[in-house]
């Protein structure tokens, strides 16, 4: 069964978020998991580009109004209108979350997600800590296990 997993980090991403968000995203698809996403640029194109190389599926939840605004490996563009306010809708419809790096969106992605106890995996994440739904990781090997610990059926 295929699950959701959301993956979030800045738009403005480091070189090391890139390439990391990537082969996340290619783990992913090859899982057979959704990748939910932003779907715009920085680790949320990194995530796609994955994803799509591997075959797999990937929603872009868009701030805007316009399709054209989503990188070119999203498969499926949803417009919101929202802005930042998206943020949740992504939470909401992933089953766990994978923060890549940190940025002020992606804290408050993190902090939805815990507070509505949704799982974050945080591969280099914000410092946060003490809370059970938050696992630190720091490779995307150690991402993706903590990924398949928390959807096992």
């Amino acid at each position: 069964m295929s699950r959701y997993v959301g993956v979030v980090g800045p738009s403005d991403a480091a070189d090391d978020e890139v390439r990391d968000a990537e082969a996340l995203g290619r783990g992913l698809a090859q899982r057979g998991h959704v990748v939910v996403c932003g779907g715009l640029g920085g680790v949320m194109a990194a995530v796609a580009r994955g994803a799509a190389d591997a075959g797999g599926i990937v929603v872009g939840l868009l701030p805007g109004t316009d399709r054209a605004d989503a990188n070119p490996h999203v498969t499926v563009a949803l417009l919101t209108g929202l802005g930042e306010l998206r943020n949740a809708l992504l939470v909401r419809s992933s089953d766990v979350v994978v923060s890549v790096g940190g940025s002020w969106g992606t804290l408050s992605e993190v902090a939805l997600a815990v507070r509505t106890g949704v799982p974050v995996v945080a591969l280099r994440g914000w410092p946060l800590s003490g809370d059970p739904a938050l696992h630190p990781v720091t490779t995307v090997e150690e991402a993706l296990a903590a990924v398949d610990a928390l959807i096992r059926p």
